[in-house]
């Protein structure tokens, strides 16, 4: 992204760029919601009508069937501000809260929870009992539940999330752009391929003494992980030399421990470094299942350009028709 530079400031806006294509990938999840609304009310109108017309208990009844879907596979994702997706119950929870008010957990779920002790029904029950009598009451405040307007109100909860959580800009960087290929895909098919479900892991791992910054569970229709995407992010501030043969080193490194611990996983690797040698860049493509490499410092690394972003695209769709088998380890 080049910088927005006036009369010498930069007033580059970089935040609001990795937000609004991490928003954009919440559009399935919004879709889901609303074929699930149509089919459980028999009405072919579109969300945003739905929830501006149905009865208290109709919603109600609607956002029940969406909690029920927990066990059901090729589930869209739901997902924090640095990219984290939730598990889909709280997917749920959050979304239809994020429609009609702020701080679900802080605030609406502490209230929930009275409500539950004081009823002695189900958290799930409570839940929605709680969001259908708040749409219903203050619908006509918000007047629209359209993609456009609820996209923004996703823009916001999400730059709130990401403030609670200190840190890991890069690992976010990296985690939107593996949603973005995730989610192309589920938009194109409406499926995750040969797996039943996808799940964007809330931490890196250790697997023996390398670490994996980002990692993705591959999920069968059993709920079981069946295989692993693991990302090791090296980012170098110096340039070039000596320090490019240390990387091809590290990933090897990395590559050996992914596979001694689990051969069926696959390794991406992240390298953001300035000019390092294409002999080095091709020992690190030919190690690994794919590599994305960016010629910056890493404090210059913001988002995936167009080019790494389409060929990680083309990566994960190959990867989750089965059409590619993970690499071996390296001699």
């Amino acid at each position: 992204m080049k910088p927005l530079i006036i009369s010498g400031v930069d007033i580059t806006h970089s935040r609001l760029v990795d937000l609004t294509k991490l928003a954009d990938q919440a559009r399935p999840f919004y879709d889901w919601i609303e074929s699930r609304f149509q089919r459980r009310l028999s009405r072919k109108v579109s969300l945003d009508e739905i929830l501006r017309t149905a009865s208290k208990d109709e919603m109600k009844s609607a956002i029940l069937d969406c909690y029920s879907a927990e066990r059901e596979v090729n589930l869209p994702l739901l997902f924090d501000g640095i990219g984290r997706s939730y598990q889909h119950s709280k997917a749920c929870y959050y979304i239809f809260s994020w429609l009609i008010r702020d701080a679900p957990q802080q605030r609406l779920g502490p209230l929930i929870q009275r409500i539950v002790r004081n009823s002695k029904k189900s958290r799930t029950e409570e839940e929605a009992e709680a969001l259908s009598a708040l749409i219903y009451k203050y619908r006509g405040n918000v007047k629209t539940f359209a993609w456009q307007a609820i996209r923004e109100v996703i823009i916001d909860r999400l730059e709130g999330s990401r403030r609670s959580i200190k840190g890991h800009e890069k690992e976010t960087v990296v985690r939107t752009a593996l949603l973005i290929a995730i989610q192309t895909f589920f938009e194109k098919n409406g499926n995750y391929g040969k797996y039943a479900g996808v799940e964007l892991a809330d931490k890196e791992i250790m697997i023996g003494n390398e670490t994996f910054d980002v990692n993705v569970n591959l999920i069968d229709a059993q709920g079981n992980r069946v295989r692993r995407i693991l990302v090791p992010i090296k980012t170098r501030e110096t340039e070039g030399g000596g320090h490019a043969h240390l990387f091809t080193r590290d990933i090897k490194s990395a590559m050996s421990a992914a596979k001694f611990d689990n051969a069926n996983d696959f390794l991406i690797a992240v390298i953001i470094a300035k000019n390092w040698s294409e002999r080095e860049k091709d020992n690190i493509r030919n190690l690994v299942d794919h590599a994305a490499i960016f010629d910056l410092s890493p404090n210059e690394f913001a988002e995936f350009s167009s080019d790494e972003q389409s060929k990680l695209n083309s990566f994960i769709a190959l990867l989750l028709k089965g059409q590619i088998s993970p690499k071996a380890i390296p001699n």
